[in-house]
Protein backbone atom coordinates (compact mmCIF):
# COMPACT_ATOMS: atom_id res chain seq x y z
CA UNK A 1 0.00 0.00 0.00
CA UNK A 2 2.34 2.30 0.49
CA UNK A 3 3.93 2.10 -3.05
CA UNK A 4 0.08 4.17 -4.36
CA UNK A 5 0.80 6.42 -1.85
CA UNK A 6 4.22 7.18 -3.35
CA UNK A 7 2.76 7.46 -6.58
CA UNK A 8 -0.32 9.73 -5.86
CA UNK A 9 -2.95 6.94 -6.64
CA UNK A 10 -5.89 8.10 -5.39
CA UNK A 11 -8.17 6.53 -7.81
CA UNK A 12 -10.24 4.43 -4.79
CA UNK A 13 -11.46 8.48 -3.75
CA UNK A 14 -12.74 8.96 -7.08
CA UNK A 15 -14.48 5.41 -7.45
CA UNK A 16 -16.11 6.49 -4.40
CA UNK A 17 -17.46 10.22 -5.22
CA UNK A 18 -18.94 8.86 -8.32
CA UNK A 19 -20.85 6.16 -7.19
CA UNK A 20 -21.76 7.92 -3.77
CA UNK A 21 -23.02 10.95 -6.72
CA UNK A 22 -25.31 8.63 -8.42
CA UNK A 23 -26.50 6.06 -5.89
CA UNK A 24 -30.05 6.98 -4.78
CA UNK A 25 -30.56 3.87 -2.90
CA UNK A 26 -30.50 2.68 0.29
CA UNK A 27 -26.41 3.01 0.85
CA UNK A 28 -26.20 0.92 4.42
CA UNK A 29 -28.52 -1.99 2.97
CA UNK A 30 -26.49 -1.91 -0.25
CA UNK A 31 -24.25 -4.96 -1.50
CA UNK A 32 -21.55 -4.18 -3.04
CA UNK A 33 -18.94 -6.29 -5.18
CA UNK A 34 -14.99 -4.88 -5.03
CA UNK A 35 -13.30 -7.27 -7.38
CA UNK A 36 -9.43 -6.89 -7.69
CA UNK A 37 -10.23 -5.21 -3.93
CA UNK A 38 -6.41 -4.94 -2.97
CA UNK A 39 -6.08 -4.35 0.26
CA UNK A 40 -9.88 -2.90 0.55
CA UNK A 41 -8.76 0.81 -0.45
CA UNK A 42 -12.46 1.26 -2.18
CA UNK A 43 -13.85 -0.36 0.34
CA UNK A 44 -12.71 2.13 2.81
CA UNK A 45 -13.87 5.02 1.31
CA UNK A 46 -17.22 3.96 0.06
CA UNK A 47 -17.62 2.73 3.67
CA UNK A 48 -17.04 6.70 4.75
CA UNK A 49 -20.00 7.18 2.36
CA UNK A 50 -22.29 5.14 3.90
CA UNK A 51 -22.17 1.76 2.06
CA UNK A 52 -22.20 -1.20 4.64
CA UNK A 53 -21.40 -4.69 2.82
CA UNK A 54 -18.97 -5.47 1.10
CA UNK A 55 -17.72 -9.06 -0.60
CA UNK A 56 -14.19 -8.85 -2.03
CA UNK A 57 -12.40 -10.78 -4.91
CA UNK A 58 -8.83 -10.97 -5.57
CA UNK A 59 -6.32 -13.02 -7.23
CA UNK A 60 -3.37 -12.44 -4.62
CA UNK A 61 -3.60 -14.08 -0.96
CA UNK A 62 -1.12 -11.60 0.56
CA UNK A 63 -3.69 -8.74 -0.69
CA UNK A 64 -6.93 -10.72 0.82
CA UNK A 65 -5.13 -11.55 4.24
CA UNK A 66 -4.42 -7.51 4.35
CA UNK A 67 -7.93 -6.50 3.64
CA UNK A 68 -9.53 -9.16 5.92
CA UNK A 69 -7.42 -7.14 8.48
CA UNK A 70 -9.23 -3.98 7.85
CA UNK A 71 -12.76 -5.99 8.77
CA UNK A 72 -14.50 -4.32 5.69
CA UNK A 73 -15.57 -7.08 4.18
CA UNK A 74 -18.64 -9.82 5.01
CA UNK A 75 -16.86 -12.53 2.02
CA UNK A 76 -13.38 -12.41 0.46
CA UNK A 77 -12.67 -15.15 -2.17
CA UNK A 78 -9.70 -15.96 -3.79
CA UNK A 79 -10.45 -15.66 -8.03
CA UNK A 80 -7.77 -15.24 -11.08
CA UNK A 81 -9.94 -13.59 -13.53
CA UNK A 82 -10.25 -15.00 -16.70
CA UNK A 83 -8.58 -18.00 -15.61
CA UNK A 84 -11.59 -18.89 -13.31
CA UNK A 85 -15.19 -16.72 -13.05
CA UNK A 86 -16.44 -14.75 -10.44
CA UNK A 87 -17.33 -17.12 -7.55
CA UNK A 88 -20.23 -14.49 -7.14
CA UNK A 89 -24.17 -15.37 -7.87
CA UNK A 90 -25.56 -14.03 -11.05
CA UNK A 91 -27.78 -10.44 -10.77
CA UNK A 92 -26.70 -10.28 -7.05
CA UNK A 93 -25.18 -6.64 -5.91
CA UNK A 94 -26.10 -3.35 -6.06
CA UNK A 95 -22.83 -2.34 -6.90
CA UNK A 96 -20.17 -3.47 -8.80
CA UNK A 97 -16.72 -2.14 -8.60
CA UNK A 98 -12.90 -2.92 -10.22
CA UNK A 99 -10.50 0.00 -9.98
CA UNK A 100 -7.28 -0.46 -10.90
CA UNK A 101 -6.88 -3.56 -12.75
CA UNK A 102 -8.47 -2.71 -16.43
CA UNK A 103 -4.94 -2.16 -18.15
CA UNK A 104 -2.41 -3.72 -19.95
CA UNK A 105 -0.93 -6.93 -18.25
CA UNK A 106 -3.29 -7.22 -15.43
CA UNK A 107 -6.89 -8.37 -17.05
CA UNK A 108 -8.20 -9.64 -20.14
CA UNK A 109 -10.80 -6.62 -21.09
CA UNK A 110 -13.62 -9.62 -21.43
CA UNK A 111 -14.24 -9.52 -17.54
CA UNK A 112 -16.26 -5.99 -17.90
CA UNK A 113 -19.10 -8.99 -18.90
CA UNK A 114 -18.48 -10.76 -15.54
CA UNK A 115 -18.74 -7.67 -13.85
CA UNK A 116 -22.28 -6.40 -15.79
CA UNK A 117 -23.38 -10.02 -14.96
CA UNK A 118 -22.89 -10.15 -11.07
CA UNK A 119 -24.95 -6.89 -10.76
CA UNK A 120 -28.34 -6.25 -10.40
CA UNK A 121 -30.36 -4.71 -12.76
CA UNK A 122 -31.03 -1.08 -11.94
CA UNK A 123 -27.69 -1.49 -10.61
CA UNK A 124 -24.25 0.15 -10.92
CA UNK A 125 -21.13 -0.97 -12.48
CA UNK A 126 -17.92 0.85 -11.97
CA UNK A 127 -14.09 0.82 -13.81
CA UNK A 128 -11.42 2.44 -14.04
CA UNK A 129 -8.64 2.23 -16.75
CA UNK A 130 -5.35 4.64 -16.15
CA UNK A 131 -4.55 6.65 -19.39
CA UNK A 132 -0.78 5.92 -19.60
CA UNK A 133 0.86 5.53 -23.60
CA UNK A 134 1.51 2.29 -22.47
CA UNK A 135 -2.28 1.63 -22.00
CA UNK A 136 -3.57 3.44 -25.07
CA UNK A 137 -4.44 0.15 -27.30
CA UNK A 138 -6.01 -1.42 -23.98
CA UNK A 139 -7.89 1.08 -23.45
CA UNK A 140 -8.83 1.41 -27.09
CA UNK A 141 -9.85 -2.04 -26.27
CA UNK A 142 -11.73 -1.67 -23.07
CA UNK A 143 -13.95 1.36 -24.57
CA UNK A 144 -15.21 -0.85 -27.46
CA UNK A 145 -16.04 -3.26 -25.29
CA UNK A 146 -18.05 -0.87 -22.95
CA UNK A 147 -19.50 0.36 -26.36
CA UNK A 148 -20.84 -2.62 -27.91
CA UNK A 149 -22.32 -3.78 -24.40
CA UNK A 150 -23.92 -0.55 -23.97
CA UNK A 151 -25.43 0.07 -28.03
CA UNK A 152 -25.42 -3.15 -29.67
CA UNK A 153 -26.30 -5.53 -26.74
CA UNK A 154 -28.61 -2.91 -24.59
CA UNK A 155 -26.86 -4.89 -21.42
CA UNK A 156 -26.29 -1.12 -19.18
CA UNK A 157 -26.38 2.64 -19.91
CA UNK A 158 -23.63 4.62 -19.81
CA UNK A 159 -24.15 7.42 -16.54
CA UNK A 160 -20.88 9.29 -16.76
CA UNK A 161 -16.88 9.10 -17.75
CA UNK A 162 -14.71 11.06 -15.91
CA UNK A 163 -11.10 12.15 -16.99
CA UNK A 164 -9.29 12.70 -14.30
CA UNK A 165 -5.55 14.24 -14.81
CA UNK A 166 -2.93 13.45 -12.23
CA UNK A 167 -4.17 10.09 -11.80
CA UNK A 168 -0.80 8.45 -10.57
CA UNK A 169 2.89 9.71 -10.86
CA UNK A 170 4.29 8.13 -13.77
CA UNK A 171 6.95 5.20 -13.35
CA UNK A 172 9.56 6.18 -15.95
CA UNK A 173 12.94 8.08 -16.30
CA UNK A 174 10.49 11.09 -17.35
CA UNK A 175 10.78 12.89 -14.08
CA UNK A 176 7.47 14.07 -12.67
CA UNK A 177 5.35 13.41 -15.07
CA UNK A 178 1.94 12.10 -14.19
CA UNK A 179 -0.68 10.04 -16.23
CA UNK A 180 -4.66 10.72 -16.53
CA UNK A 181 -6.98 8.09 -15.61
CA UNK A 182 -10.84 7.32 -15.90
CA UNK A 183 -13.86 6.44 -14.06
CA UNK A 184 -16.61 4.54 -16.11
CA UNK A 185 -19.89 4.14 -14.55
CA UNK A 186 -22.71 2.01 -16.27
CA UNK A 187 -26.31 1.37 -14.50
CA UNK A 188 -27.20 -2.08 -15.65
CA UNK A 189 -30.60 -2.62 -17.51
Amino acid sequence: MGDVAVLGYDAPSHVANTISSHFTGDREAAVVLDVACDTGLVAKQMKKDGFGHFVGIDGCTGMLEEAQKKELYEDLKQCILVEQLLPVQKGSFDVVVMCGALTVDHVAVSVVRELCSACKPGGYVCMTSRHGSDNLEYKASLERELKQMEEEEGLWSCVAVTEVENWARAVSADGDSFVSGFVYLYKKV
